[in-house]
């Protein structure tokens, strides 16, 4: 957790409403942070239904094992994350840590271990001792709260610089839900799944596999489409937890995805990722400015995507960025060492509303002057459109500046 706030932080926080079956409660567990929150227990009435996203890296975290054993039970009583330590390449310590965690959660919770989920961030590689907070539970299950969302999106923060925490109310059936969503990341971000952590509740009655296939569709296009440095995390982890508290108001008990009473819900819960998304985003290590990257003209969406990326991901493209430099040749590279098809003579490319480059050179009405001043805004939109065919993306990141290097140099000291 840094000192400085990034100068992208929202400027102003949603007042987090309670989610009916849903209790929260924080603590200080002195992990790695001394001074602040970095435990969080979130607690679910029985009959809460789950779904999750995990990392698609080879060298997933120990919590992220526990978790995926036991999502297809569909059911959920406790969350636990921890911040300063991922318990990540812990060996045969990171798989003891997560047992008896698991273990004690449900035992305070009253549950069964199968309804118990794990998240822990922070350094990779250390052993996580559970005695160190899993003691802590049983009182943090008796004193949770209903209302401590903004609470817990600080307990989960690492490099962040603010915390990120979202709501939104929709309406199924004619009957109104809520969903609120919280979210930590800042570096190691191109997600291959979801983005570092992030948990969203809601009291829609809607069954688990319902929920999977729901939350499965809605990450292609927010948590997988944005990346601060083209690391996918070992930890990276989005869970959707439904407590179904909203039956009791009268609404309908839903398990079937493409039930069209969901439409609704399922535009909403995409707006939230996204927007949570764009938040780990703009609160990017260093970050000065939001980059919008979209493709078009592709041959198909998948190639658009690939492309984007390959923008997004590029150093060059992103200091470029920082420094307010509007270098197209550094977009043409990216898109060219991108492996996807692509026409050089073809090539038009946009920085916001200026064309700076047209079928394959300089665009002849291109200003240096314009384009430069529209540089110096904190958000920056890129268009490149490839000619070939109807394919098209957008991704999201953000600039690429010395602080960057100055957190993640120090990052374990």
């Amino acid at each position: 957790m840094s000192d400085t706030v990034s100068p992208l932080a929202p400027k102003t926080y949603p007042q987090m409403p309670p989610i009916d079956g849903v209790r929260i409660a924080t603590a200080e567990a002195g992990i790695k942070y001394k001074g602040r929150t970095d435990l969080l227990a979130m607690v679910f009435d029985e009959g809460t239904t789950v779904a999750g996203v995990f990392t698609r890296s080879k060298c997933p975290s120990a919590p992220v094992d526990f978790c995926r054993a036991n999502l297809p039970g569909g059911k959920a009583r406790i969350l636990v994350v921890n911040s300063g330590n991922a318990n990540a390449f812990t060996g045969k310590k990171g798989r003891e840590t997560t047992s008896l965690t698991g273990k004690i959660a449900a035992r305070a919770a009253g549950g069964a271990e199968a309804e118990v989920f794990l998240a822990s961030t922070g350094v990779i590689g250390e052993p996580l001792d559970a005695m160190k907070f899993a003691h802590l539970l049983g009182d943090m299950v008796a004193r949770a709260e209903p209302g401590l969302w903004a609470e817990a999106g600080k307990a989960i923060m690492t490099t962040d610089t603010y915390p990120k925490y979202l709501t939104a109310t929709v309406k199924i059936d004619g009957v109104s839900v809520t969903i609120n969503g919280i979210a930590k990341g800042a570096g190691m971000i191109a997600p291959d799944m979801a983005t570092m952590l992030s948990f969203v509740a809601t009291d829609a009655p809607i069954g688990a596999q319902a929920l999977q296939d729901i939350l499965g569709n809605g990450v292609d296009g927010t948590f997988n489409a944005v990346t601060v440095d083209s690391d996918t995390s070992t930890s990276d982890t989005l869970m959707l937890f439904a407590t179904g508290a909203a039956e009791k108001r009268g609404a309908p008990h839903i398990e079937d995805a493409a039930d069209p009473r969901l439409s609704d819900f399922r535009e909403a819960l995409d707006g939230l990722l996204r927007a949570l998304a764009l938040q780990v985003v703009r609160d990017g290590e260093g970050a000065r400015k939001q980059i919008g990257i979209t493709v078009t003209g592709a041959e198909s969406d998948v190639s658009a995507k690939k492309i984007a990326l390959s923008i997004a991901n590029s150093p060059l493209v992103k200091t470029a960025v920082a420094g307010e430099d509007a270098n197209w040749g550094r977009v043409v590279m990216a898109v060219g060492k991108a492996g996807e098809p692509a026409d050089r003579d073809l090539l038009a490319i946009w920085f916001g509303d200026i064309r700076v480059a047209h079928q394959g050179e300089r665009d002849p009405g291109y200003s240096e002057e314009a384009v430069s001043a529209y540089m110096t805004g904190d958000e920056v939109d890129i268009r490149v459109d490839l000619g070939l065919g109807d394919g098209q993306a957008t991704v999201w990141t953000c600039d690429l500046t010395k602080e960057y290097v100055a957190i993640n140099g120090d990052y374990r000291s």
